[in-house]
């Protein structure tokens, strides 16, 4: 089974999130705010999480990655 792939918008306050499964199946898209993100992203099996290049991002990777995201 192929893993799913998240998008996520890097914001000040809100962050929008796309899933879709390996058949292009949209799994999530809302948005959250941004001390939801984690405990979001904890509670979805392990997925590959893409976004943009961004002063935060490398915190985001890091703190996405404990909780079993790639």
């Amino acid at each position: 089974m192929s893993q799913s792939i998240y998008g996520i918008d890097l914001a000040k306050h809100n962050f929008s999130i796309l899933g879709e499964d390996h058949q292009g199946k949209v799994l999530i898209h809302k948005t959250i705010t941004r001390s939801k993100v984690l405990e979001t992203f904890a509670n979805i099996p392990p997925a590959i999480i893409g976004m943009e290049a961004y002063g935060a991002s490398h915190y985001w990777a890091r703190d996405l990655a404990k909780v079993g995201h790639t």
